[in-house]
C-alpha cells in the first residue's frame, strides 16, 4: 500500500520588515509639519492680494521710511554712505526676530483644533511656524540686501560667515522667546498686553538706525544685555569691514536663547494640556 500523501501547506510567509517606531514618527512628524507649514502659507499669504508680495513690501516700505526720514535730517548714516543699506542691515533681523517670535508664540492657539489628532502635537504647530517664517525671513532678506547692493553705489566687502551668524542667532532667539511666550501666553491671557507693552521699544532700543559705540557709556551698560544689540551689530560687521563691533558677545546670545528655548519646552511639555482644554 501507497502512504497517503501529507496535506498540502501554504508556504511560510517571510517576517514582516521591522521599522522602528522611532522612524515612523519621525516621518509622521515631518507630514504633519509640513502640512501645517502649507496650511499656515494659504491662511497668511493667501487671503490677501498679493500674496507673499507683501512679506517683501512691508520691511521695503519700512526700510525706505527710515532712510528717507533721516537723511533729511543727516548727511551720511553712521557707517557707510547709503542710509538704504546702513538700515536694512539693522531692520532686517530685527524684523525677522519680531516674525518668528510673534508667529511661534501664538503657535498654539492658532493650530488649536488641529492639535485634538494624536497626529499632531504641539511642538509641530511650533517647528511648523518657526520653518515657514524663518524661510519667508531669510528670502526677503535675500532679496531686498540683494537689490539695495545692486542699485546703489557701495563698497560693501561682505562676510558671509557673519552675515549667516547673525541670522541664525536671530532665529534661534525668536524660536526662544516664542516658545516660552507660547506657554505663557496660554496660560495667562493678560500676558499678551503686557508683552505687548514690554516689547513696544524694543524696536528704539536695538540698534536698529544708530551704533552701539555712539551711545554714552551709561547707555551701553544698559542695551549691551538686549541679545538683538549683538545681533545687528554682528549683520553690520558683515557688511562693513571696518566695523569691528568690539561689544558683540556671541556666546550671551546663544546662552540666553537656549536658556529660554529649553525652559519654554519644559513648561509646555508640562503644560500642554491645561492650554489645550481652557
Amino acid at each position: 500500500m501507497t502512504s497517503p500523501t501529507p496535506p498540502a501547506y501554504p508556504p511560510a510567509l517571510p517576517p514582516a520588515p521591522h521599522v522602528p517606531q522611532g522612524n515612523t514618527r519621525r516621518f509622521a512628524t515631518q507630514r504633519t509639519v509640513m502640512a501645517l507649514v502649507l496650511r499656515e502659507m494659504s491662511t497668511q499669504y493667501g487671503r490677501t492680494p498679493g500674496g507673499y508680495l507683501w512679506a517683501v513690501l512691508e520691511p521695503l516700505a519700512a526700510i525706505l521710511f527710515l532712510s528717507i526720514g533721516f537723511s533729511l535730517v543727516m548727511r551720511t548714516p553712521a557707517l557707510g554712505t547709503s542710509f538704504l543699506l546702513f538700515y536694512a542691515t539693522g531692520f532686517l533681523p530685527f524684523d525677522l526676530y519680531n516674525r518668528i517670535a510673534n508667529t511661534t508664540g501664538r503657535a498654539l492657539n492658532f493650530s488649536k483644533p488641529l492639535l485634538k489628532y494624536p497626529a499632531v502635537t504641539w511642538l509641530d504647530a511650533i517647528m511648523a511656524r518657526f520653518f515657514l517664517n524663518s524661510l519667508t525671513g531669510t528670502i526677503v532678506a535675500v532679496l531686498l540686501l540683494g537689490g539695495i547692493l545692486t542699485v546703489i553705489d557701495s563698497r560693501a566687502v561682505l562676510d558671509p560667515a557673519r552675515i549667516l551668524g547673525a541670522m541664525g542667532l536671530t532665529m534661534l532667539l525668536g524660536l526662544g522667546v516664542g516658545t516660552l511666550n507660547c506657554v505663557l501666553l496660554g496660560l495667562f491671557p493678560l500676558w499678551e498686553v503686557t508683552w505687548s507693552i514690554l516689547n513696544r521699544p524694543l524696536f528704539l532700543a536695538s540698534g536698529v538706525f544708530f551704533l552701539y559705540d555712539d551711545l554714552p557709556p551709561m547707555a551701553q551698560n544698559i542695551l549691551w544685555y538686549n541679545p538683538l544689540m549683538h545681533v545687528t551689530g554682528l549683520m553690520r560687521t558683515g557688511f562693513y569691514p571696518t566695523y569691528s563691533g568690539a561689544y558683540i558677545s556671541l556666546p550671551y546670545v546663544i546662552r540666553l536663547s537656549m536658556a529660554l528655548l529649553v525652559m519654554g519646552l519644559i513648561l509646555m511639555g508640562r503644560y500642554h494640556q491645561d492650554i489645550l482644554n481652557r
